[in-house]
């Protein structure tokens, strides 16, 4: 689709997680533009995401990111604000391999701080993992200046976490659930009281989901001014 639209070159390609529903699509873009830098949890190297796969298997998409890790330079970024754009910054965190072992609490969360307004990508982070992030300043600052959180765990019941929703206090969550796949239905009321809401094509809304609502278009115009839709 990027080349359709005429994109020769990606400068930044972030990977939240290790698991094949996040990296299903890897091997059409590589395949039809370039990347220049990838930023993900440098703590797991190639052979240790080879190892965390072989319990569970591993797919197409995850076996052309391990081999594209082998031999393409990465960048962590983690605790760091990278200028991306005019307007435009970047913030990630991850807990570090092996204080967790497994790949939902070794997920990178991705901060975008466009012109003021905050989108936060949680990954699959678990209530356990959120626990050593919250001791971060800059992960709590990060998570009050969020203004679409994009709920863990594609809304799974362990990705709950209440102390994170004490500092996040956003507009909308967003939930990425595939029809009925997830038990996403059963935090709606979590998430609810999470956000403050707005309008969304021409309802009040706190929570979104891709289930429900399909494609969903954030869209931060200068000044600041946005609009979900």
């Amino acid at each position: 689709m990027l080349a359709v639209r005429g994109v020769s070159r990606l400068d930044y390609l972030y990977i939240t997680n290790y698991d094949e529903d996040h990296v299903s699509g890897v091997i059409n873009l590589l395949d039809s533009v370039g990347v220049s830098w990838i930023y993900r949890n440098v703590s797991v190297s190639p052979k240790v995401i080879t190892q965390l796969k072989s319990e569970d298997g591993m797919g197409p998409g995850i076996a052309r990111l391990v081999q594209t890790l082998t031999y393409t330079h990465t960048v962590s970024s983690v605790g760091a604000t990278l200028p991306v754009l005019d307007g435009v910054s970047v913030s990630t965190f991850c807990n570090r391999y092996p204080s967790f072992d497994d790949e939902n609490n070794l997920s990178m969360i991705v901060h975008l701080d466009c012109l003021g307004v905050g989108i936060m990508f949680t990954g699959d982070m678990e209530t356990a993992g959120f626990g050593p992030l919250l001791k971060d300043p800059v992960f709590v600052d990060r998570l009050q200046r969020t203004s679409v959180f994009v709920a863990p765990h594609h809304g799974r019941i362990n990705g709950c976490c209440d102390v994170v929703a004490s500092y996040c206090r956003p507009q909308f969550v967003v939930i990425s659930d595939k029809g009925h796949m997830y038990e996403s239905q059963q935090t709606h009321a979590h998430y609810q009281a999470m956000a403050s809401g707005g309008l969304f094509r021409g309802q009040h809304r706190r929570v979104l989901t891709t289930r429900k609502d399909g494609k969903i278009t954030v869209e931060i115009a200068p000044g600041g001014v946005w609009y979900i839709r």
